[in-house]
């Protein structure tokens, strides 16, 4: 009851044998739910919204740890949008599992005795009857209450509706894999390539050295007496991380920071793990060996650099670092040694805690990219590389729409598929920021178009949850997020094996030039 008070709502009193009703104004009407089916009554909140998803549904919102689906009550009954102010309320329904319906504004809370409720069939009404529960007759001429069936409004047959799903363990990806592991049955006169910007030139570390890749933190804790390349000291999923900048590190000039910067974080033998901060994450390479020219010792006096890729007819020169000759120097073993000093302590610490260390481990790793400033994940494990969106696409004749054309990929035909026309999205003018990300989707690699990649993240599986089923293809293929609670993030979760259904996997196949049998 408090809740509804502090939505401004003035309770009724009950009469013997009544019952309660809120009640809330969609345009010129007034509607109703039973109270007893009411969690509680939000303000509107920050919402993810959901690709291939019924025009009724707002988006996802996080409450209180548990992804909830809203639902525009106005889209429902198929009146105009109207812009959310101060007057907008969410009200909370559980029938098993949170669903929150979007009103203009709130009215109050009344009663009725069951006299006073006549069946939804004595009135006409646009709205759809199945909708409906019944009408309250208002005394002294004050009009109608129409009250509304929550659980067709939030079930099976509602516009936009959502159920529980389950999230099967049997799908989920184990948090072991690195980023090689999903090539290793890959060709070995070829190399992976994570490539990366600093002061304009561009670097890259061999995929097997990545353990992931990550946004730079609010703030780093200073460690004392380091040299000057170290930057300090992070905490990434309860561990301790040191960070380096490569620009000091190269002996380059420093640079003031901003939101392109990323962290690339190192694994190097014995366990440890290292934090490079870097101007800008380009892309995944997959190259091959024979463009791969190791670097004059004279010119690399550190063995910083292991060799020299020559990339599109040697226009293209990307220094590929070794991470054993970068991470080699005193500077970042003091740096370790301070990490472990700490670390050390809070092992002994979390020994009074069974299984701490443990649930630290049930973790998944995912690429995160960006499509219309909402987020998804593909496992990386699925991902088999990252590439530049070339300044031209081959159009194949009487192809679908949602393919965008033809590359050639190392000599093979790669069909590519612009996600944001895959998601019925807007589309945009290509930028510098979009990457193709390639998978092998029923045999056949396949490229999709996608606005930037964000990191290479380890969610906790804890954070990981069961999507609402909001229409049948969007639950086919997002049917888990990551819920990041702490960062106030909602990540959509990609069934990659789901991105083409079968009419679309039959154009995309002869787009390759795939006979499908």
């Amino acid at each position: 009851m408090a809740a509804l008070e502090q939505a401004g709502l003035e309770p009724g009193i009950v009469p013997v044998g009544g019952g309660q009703f809120v009640t809330f104004h969609i345009d010129d009407g007034l509607f109703a739910v039973p109270l007893t089916e009411v969690q509680e009554i939000i303000r509107m909140p920050d919402i993810v919204q959901v690709p291939l998803s019924p025009p009724a549904l707002e988006g996802l919102a996080n409450l209180r740890g548990t992804v909830m689906a809203i639902t525009s009550l106005r889209r429902i009954f198929d009146y105009p949008d109207l812009e959310h102010d101060d007057a907008t309320r969410v009200v909370v329904l559980n029938r098993g599992i949170p669903a929150g319906l979007v009103v203009d504004r709130m009215a109050a809370v009344v009663s009725a005795l069951e006299s006073e409720i006549e069946p939804a069939s004595a009135i006409e009404t646009t709205i759809s009857g199945e909708l409906l529960r019944g009408v309250i007759r208002q005394s002294d001429n004050r009009g109608m209450i129409i009250i509304l069936d929550p659980g067709r409004l939030t079930g099976d047959h509602a516009p936009g509706g959502s159920k529980p799903r389950d999230a099967n363990g049997d799908t989920r990806n184990g948090a072991s894999h690195t980023m090689l592991s999903h090539n290793a049955a890959g060709a070995v006169d070829e190399v992976q390539l994570v490539s990366f910007e600093v002061a304009g030139q561009e670097y890259a570390l061999s995929i097997e050295h990545v353990q992931e890749i990550v946004q730079m933190p609010a703030s780093i804790a200073a460690v004392p007496r380091a040299d000057p390349h170290v930057l300090g000291i992070m905490t990434l999923r309860e561990k301790l991380l040191p960070l380096v900048s490569l620009r000091a590190m190269l002996g380059l000039p420093p640079a003031s920071a901003d939101d392109r910067n990323k962290i690339v974080v190192v694994a190097l033998p014995g366990g440890a793990a290292v934090g490079i901060v870097m101007d800008m994450v380009r892309e995944v390479l997959r190259v091959s060996r024979a463009r791969m020219e190791p670097m004059p010792a004279l010119l690399n006096a550190g063995g910083e650099i292991a060799a020299i890729c020559r990339l599109e007819d040697g226009k293209r020169l990307v220094s590929v670092l070794s991470a054993e000759a970068l991470f080699g120097t005193q500077a970042v073993t003091s740096a370790l040694a301070h990490v472990a000093e700490d670390e050390a302590t809070e092992d002994a610490m979390n020994d009074a805690e069974p299984g701490k260390g443990e649930a630290a481990e049930l973790e998944e790793q995912f690429v995160v990219f960006r499509l219309a400033d909402e987020e998804y994940g593909a496992p990386i494990a699925a991902v088999q590389e990252i590439v530049r969106v070339p300044e031209s696409l081959t159009r194949v004749p009487k192809a679908p729409a949602f393919i965008k054309g033809v590359v050639n990929l190392r000599g093979a035909v790669l069909p590519v598929v612009d996600q944001r026309s895959r998601f019925a999205l807007p589309e945009i003018a290509r930028s510098d920021r979009q990457r193709i990300m390639v998978f092998t989707i029923g045999g056949i690699r396949t490229g999709f178009i996608i606005d930037s990649v964000s990191e290479v993240l380890k969610i906790p599986r804890a954070a990981i949850g069961p999507a609402p089923e909001l229409s049948a293809e969007q639950a086919r293929l997002i049917s888990r997020v990551a819920n990041l609670e702490a960062q106030k993030r909602i990540i959509m979760l990609i069934a990659v094996d789901q991105l083409l259904a079968g009419e679309e996997f039959g154009a995309v196949a002869k787009a390759a030039g795939v006979v499908s049998h």
